[in-house]
Parts: structure tokens; sequence; C-alpha cells
């Protein structure tokens, strides 16, 4: 009999966008993606086959990240670059949002479990809206303010959802950054933007790229690189 409670959490998702099968592997669990002519028979299968290469990948994955597994509870305060977190519980029978006086407070049942993952999906729903709003508000206008600060140009600035990438640059100048970069302090974001901004001159990682870094941070790239890359996060679900 199949068992997947070994992945923890399952789910299998029909998708037009696979050819046939696929796995997303994380922490928490897996999902297995299925093109609409695959039978959850073949999935099944597909997975129980590939069982033991999934669990590798998947300890390799809570290995890395475990011990940066942040939970939001009503004993935490979660502080993003424009606003704090809080979680009060009350007397009620939903999760409600306030948005005031820079502070998102969540108000949750008392009976709530904060840990289970279906709660750390609700609240990050939720904080997900605020951040990407306040990006719009803040990033640009920073970005404005270091390009003309050290000279730079650039085409156009947008705001998205990438967890992979905190920033990039297309040929055409045109700035992405990921929203989840309210997450840092600012001298951190100010470290992404100015990274983005100097691939507006050098689309690579050359030793050009990282003389113009030290040059707008006044030779401290490689310490900020170094902190950006071991900075904790909280548990973000999928």
């Amino acid at each position: 009999m199949f068992d997947g409670s070994v992945f923890g959490n399952i789910e299998f998702i029909r998708s037009t966008r696979v050819r046939r099968l696929s796995v997303r592997i994380s922490a928490e669990g897996i999902k297995v993606m299925l093109a609409p002519g695959v039978s959850d028979k073949e999935a099944v299968q597909f997975v129980e086959t590939n069982k033991k290469l999934i669990l590798q990948k998947q300890q390799k994955i809570i290995a890395k990240h475990g011990e940066n597994r942040i939970l939001l509870n009503e004993n935490s305060t979660l502080h993003t670059r424009t606003f704090d977190i809080i979680i009060k519980r009350a007397e009620r029978t939903n999760v409600f949002f306030r948005f005031k006086d820079a502070v998102l407070t969540i108000e949750i049942p008392t009976t709530t479990n904060c840990e289970a993952d279906e709660t750390q999906v609700v609240f990050w729903n939720g904080i997900k809206y605020f951040l990407r709003k306040e990006a719009k508000r803040i990033l640009p206008v920073r970005l404005k303010t270091l390009a003309e600060q050290f000279g730079f140009t650039y085409s156009n600035v947008k705001i998205q959802s990438s967890r992979g990438r905190w920033g990039s640059c297309s040929t055409h100048k045109s700035i992405n950054f990921s929203f989840y970069l309210m997450l840092l302090p600012q001298h951190l974001i100010d470290y992404v933007i100015l990274h983005e901004l100097c691939h507006t001159r050098e689309m690579n990682h050359s030793e050009k790229f990282w003389l113009q870094m030290d040059k707008v941070t006044a030779n401290t790239s490689k310490a900020l690189r170094h902190e950006l890359k071991n900075y904790k996060l909280p548990h973000i679900p999928d």
C-alpha cells in the first residue's frame, strides 16, 4: 500500500505545464505534477519507483534549511523594512489582518495551531499582499535615488514574487526585484539594488563587475554578499 506520509505533505496536481510527470520537493513535502493524460495510478508508481531518490533530495533540503526554519506564532515579532508583524489570539472564528501605524496585526482564533503548515500558509498569504504593496511603494524610489547618486541609468523596474532571486537585470536595463526584499534590513536591500544597477554596465560577474560593486559599496561588497547569503529568513511555505 502506498504511504505518502514519509514525505510529509504530498499533493497530486494536474497541470498542462508538464509533459508527463514532475516532482517539486520541499522540506514540508512534495508536489507531484501530472499532465492531463497521466493517471493517478501512474503517478503513485512514479513516486514509489523514485522514493529513495526523492527522500535523499528532501533530506538535503531539510539539512540545509532546517536550522533557519523560523515559524510565526503569537510569541514572535517579524520586522520588515516598513512594518512589524504581530500575531494575537482573539475570540473570533477566522483569521483577520489589520494594517495600521506600520504594524500588521494578525488576529487568530484562540484554538489555532500556529505550528500547522496550513496556518503558516494563511499567515503568509496575507503577509505577501502587504509585502508586495510596500515593495511597490519603497523599492522604485530607492532604486531611483541610488541610480542618481552613482550615475546609473535603467529603463524600468518591476516588482515580482520570486523567491529564487532577489533581483535581476535584462540586457535592456530592465530591473526586477522580489518583494521578499522587504524582509531584509536596509543595507542589504541597498546591496541588492546596487548589484542590479551594476549589471546595467556589466552583465556578468566578472572582475570588472566586482570592482564596480566595490566602488559603490566602499569596498564592502564581499562582506555584504556573505551577510546576505547567511541572513536568516523566516520559513515561507510554498
